[in-house]
């Protein structure tokens, strides 16, 4: 679903709203998932003595004529270690606004959906790892005229 609504946060008057609903499927331990894969080829246990938490996050990567690449994040989640780290979600909708500066999602057909995840540790630095799953989605040609969100 995509809309062409007023934008008071930036220089055009209007801009493309783009709203995801999604469905994630992961078994964080064991790598079993639908997307995406989460068992690192270096990590095999992710919730070692030196884990605290988790930060995972749902982001957006696409291309349009004025940038080569805009990157959003739609929804974020801390898993703490002794959590269920068997994801089953489903009908999720973005936890963040999908804003792109001009009318980049209409008609779109390569937006990426990619889950991606911080380890945080007790001490030391703080790794990022990318899912080697990713999703591409195509956004509709035209804009959704209801009132409703």
């Amino acid at each position: 679903l995509r809309k062409n609504v007023e934008d008071f946060t930036g220089p055009r008057e209007r801009s493309d709203l783009g709203f995801v609903t999604f469905d994630i499927t992961a078994d964080i331990l064991n790598g079993k998932n639908g997307f995406p894969t989460f068992l690192n080829k270096n990590a095999l246990i992710i919730f070692d003595w030196n884990v605290k938490q988790l930060f995972l996050y749902l982001s957006a990567e696409y291309s349009t004529k004025n940038n080569a690449l805009n990157q959003v994040v739609l929804w974020d989640k801390i898993m703490l270690r002794g959590d269920n780290p068997r994801l089953s979600l489903k009908d999720m909708k973005s936890k963040y606004f999908f804003f792109d500066d001009g009318n980049g999602l209409k008609g779109n057909r390569n937006i990426t959906l990619t889950l991606s995840w911080n380890v945080v540790p007790n001490a030391g630095i703080l790794p990022l790892v990318t899912g080697s799953g990713r999703v591409s989605v195509p956004f509709p040609d035209t804009y959704e005229t209801t009132k409703s969100y």
